[in-house]
């Protein structure tokens, strides 16, 4: 199988795994927006941020360290997958044991109810604790299984939410048992939404608890040196990132009047979700790339297939950020039936753009991680961690939410920016840049035109949308000839 078509084949597996779970998932934005309000659907995407950034202190940085110890050939392959589950095990543990026993005075500091702390906590390290199993899955070419597990989490997860939102309530209404009154709540709804993540949480562990044994416990501390030498930029890189990010969300909450903070923040967080659709693909590309840039780096074509793959992201994201813009209208109905929360829906073009800069530099970024340069990914998500923390605190007290949306876009952009003038000095690659920026600025003509301009007249903006893939197809048809017959 040639290097192309076992591309797209780890691609579409990962794909799958990440954006038929999250399709699923985003069923609950229209349940969560219905049932919860703005106000209840803010603390929900507050503390979520709060995850977000456990999530990468909690795995600091071990699974990328994995990744490419574990194709070196100076390090026994058992001794280092042993050693990193060992470690991630052992740190987990001892967050968790240390958090409980502080999580009063942390739900006083952070203003979030005791028990929403606790769930938070439980999650965070059952979430930990499978970064290992499911990094050894992507290694071993385990992809269906990984899928599985991944579908079967969020499907429990949809499953539960659909019951306490839905069933339940109708159960203790039409039945006089006590049981289900008792877990029936009237007022903070929410906490149904972490309950739910963590019984997913817990059996997505559960299932992936053989491979603990698989693996197996032993430490090796020179290899753990080692590792963690590697592992520590990725960690910068990884806190500097969640703020990018999730910390909008934490930042309108504390930064905004305390009246309209949540309901301001649940309007923007709804509508944020709209972004998902670019999410879903960068995501999905960039699992099916990152084990594939590692193991082809050495290869004699590396740089001009790294190229081609670039241009056809770069294709692919900007026909979805104008797909995704000319139907706007259509998409908010589904997702968003509440039409008090579309006083927000400005931020969604602005969103998607920044979510396709950051694809577009997940791309780019081969450059310091084929070379062992991880540092440069540290600096470059600081920065724009900086720029994303400076715009929050100046434009939120003045426009709220949307200065959070211009701080991600400006964050993101630059960061590919810079990563794309520091990878022509190190690991020069030949990107199509006069194709890619054609694409790129198009779209966003293109889009700008269809939702501020005309006002989001789907008849023009479905015009230009054939207008964009008609010229895809004039440009690329003979380039699409060439990659099929490879």
């Amino acid at each position: 199988m040639n290097v192309f078509k076992k591309l797209f084949k780890q691609t579409f597996i990962y794909g799958l795994a990440t954006v038929l779970p999250r399709a699923l998932a985003i069923v609950l934005v229209p349940l969560y927006v219905l049932v919860l309000g703005k106000e209840q659907f803010g603390v929900y995407a507050s503390l979520m941020a709060f995850l977000i950034l456990g999530n990468v202190l909690l795995s600091y940085g071990m699974e990328t360290a994995f990744f490419r110890f574990i194709n070196k050939e100076d390090y026994k392959k058992e001794k280092t997958q042993s050693t990193a589950l060992t470690s991630l095990t052992i740190s987990t543990l001892i967050f968790l044991v240390l958090t409980l026993s502080l999580k009063t005075e942390m739900s006083i500091f952070l203003n979030f109810h005791e028990d929403f702390i606790i769930y938070g906590l439980l999650i965070l390290a059952l979430d930990a604790l499978v970064v290992i199993p499911f990094v050894w899955l992507r290694t071993n070419e385990k992809s269906s299984r990984y899928a599985i597990i991944k579908i079967v989490n969020v499907c429990i997860n949809l499953s539960f939410n659909l019951f306490f939102f839905l069933v339940l309530p109708l159960w203790a209404k039409d039945t006089n048992n006590s049981f289900w009154d008792a877990i029936n709540l009237e007022e903070g709804k929410v906490a149904y939404v972490f309950i739910s993540n963590l019984i997913a949480s817990s059996i997505t562990f559960i299932m992936l608890l053989p491979l603990y044994f698989k693996i197996k416990f032993s430490f090796d501390i020179n290899i753990w040196k080692q590792m963690m030498k590697y592992a520590l930029p990725v960690l910068i890189a990884g806190i500097a990132f969640s703020i990018n990010e999730a910390f909008d969300k934490i930042l309108l909450k504390y930064l905004l009047p305390s009246n309209i903070a949540d309901s301001e923040l649940g309007m923007y967080a709804a509508c944020y979700k709209l972004g998902v659709f670019m999410t879903l693909f960068a995501t999905a590309f960039r699992l099916g790339i990152e084990p594939f840039f590692f193991n082809h780096s050495k290869s004699e074509n590396a740089k001009e297939t790294y190229a081609i793959i670039t241009k056809y992201f770069i294709i692919l994201g900007s026909l979805i950020l104008l797909f995704v813009v000319v139907y706007l209208d259509i998409f908010k109905q589904i997702l968003i039936p509440d039409s008090s929360f579309w006083g927000a829906l400005v931020i969604v073009p602005v969103i998607l753009l920044a979510n396709l800069c950051l694809g577009i530099y997940h791309n780019l970024s081969v450059w310091y991680k084929v070379t062992d340069r991880t540092k440069f990914g540290a600096y470059i998500s600081v920065f724009g961690a900086v720029i994303t923390l400076t715009l929050n605190f100046l434009l939120i007290p003045i426009i709220s939410y949307r200065g959070s949306a211009i701080a991600t876009l400006a964050a993101y952009s630059s960061m590919m920016l810079v990563s794309y003038f520091l990878g022509r000095k190190y690991y020069k690659v030949p990107y199509d840049l006069k194709k890619i920026g054609f694409y790129l600025l198009l779209s966003i003509v293109f889009s700008v035109l269809s939702y501020y301009v005309f006002q989001g007249n789907i008849w023009i903006g479905t015009f230009l949308l054939m207008v964009f893939l008609g010229m895809i197809i004039v440009s690329e048809k003979k380039d699409f000839k060439q990659l099929i017959k490879r």
